[in-house]
């Protein structure tokens, strides 16, 4: 036998779960789980976050990734910041933003069609809203929008699962960015729009992020939630916090969780440090306490 068909043999027998009589060797060290990264031009500010946000993602079994951008401060925080997640409901507002976007070109305004159901979208993150527009607006479109973006990260979701779109902390802070300073992808009229939705976001989903927010802050969310047969539920939260003082976004995507409690409750850990911590003058509001939320899951495809 040849060495070189030993080895294949040799592979295939591992592979099968069969316990082949080899020399034992060391197995490689197991890479260390990324850690929080910050950075501030306020002293002592980034070693307090990180700190303090490693903390609250300790003995959590969520896999978590995370952005954080304070305008005021030039304060960062990333952790996984290029790892994709499946976006469940979070994509919404990249679909208002994409059809925003497009009227922008062409210099539309929304018709009452398009107004009802970016309005229920994002307010009541309603699924057969979403799918309207998605199917209105093509794949073709969204990438187009993510490219003048500068959201170079993100893959829509294909088959008309927009809730399988791929997103990143990153892409999602930049988002927001667009929404919350002028800029020439989107007008300030298409911002206030999108960012006046994010305002009136139901009750019942006002969980995420807004956890432990400055109860002076203007709050602009967008919240997602999917449970799949790999990687558990996925649960994420993007929040803008504006007005009195306050500039600051943040995004946490999580996956891994048992239960949707549990991912809603790692993103309000690390929401209440980060309020905490970027306020320390400032009165913060009580803790969010979601109520029981339905399941969300990707629509069908589309038929023809």
């Amino acid at each position: 036998m040849t060495s070189h068909r030993h080895h294949r043999i040799l592979a295939l027998t591992v592979a099968a779960g069969v316990v082949a009589p080899v020399a034992l060797v060391a197995a490689p060290a197991q890479a260390a789980a990324p850690a929080v990264s910050c950075t501030s031009a306020k002293a002592g500010l980034a070693a307090k976050l990180k700190t303090d946000i490693t903390a609250a993602l300790k003995g959590r079994k969520s896999t978590v990734a995370l952005g954080l951008y304070d305008r005021t401060t030039k304060t960062t925080c990333t952790l996984r910041y290029d790892t994709k997640y499946d976006s469940a409901s979070v994509v919404k507002a990249t679909v208002l933003a994409t059809l925003l976007w497009d009227h922008k070109k062409t210099n539309k305004y929304l018709t009452s069609r398009e107004v009802s159901l970016t309005t229920a979208m994002i307010t009541k993150s309603d699924n057969n809203a979403t799918t309207a527009l998605w199917k209105q607006l093509g794949v073709t479109k969204v990438k187009g929008f993510l490219k003048a973006a500068g959201m170079t990260h993100t893959v829509p979701g294909s088959g008309g699962y927009w809730g399988l779109t791929q997103i990143t902390p990153r892409d999602e802070q930049r988002l927001l960015a667009l929404l919350t300073a002028k800029n020439s992808v989107l007008s300030d009229n298409s911002r206030a729009y999108e960012l006046g939705l994010m305002r009136k976001v139901t009750s019942s989903q006002r969980w995420g992020t807004p956890a432990g927010a400055p109860s002076n802050a203007t709050v602009q969310l967008k919240n997602g939630w999917l449970q799949r047969s790999t990687h558990g539920w996925r649960v994420h939260s993007i929040g803008a916090f504006t007005g009195k003082g306050h500039d600051y976004t943040i995004s946490v995507l999580t996956q891994d969780n048992k239960t949707m409690t549990d991912g809603v409750n790692t993103i309000q850990a690390v929401a209440r440090v980060i309020h905490r911590d970027l306020n320390t003058k400032t009165a913060l509001s009580a803790t969010v306490v979601p109520p029981a939320l339905p399941r969300e899951v990707a629509p069908p495809v589309p038929r023809p």
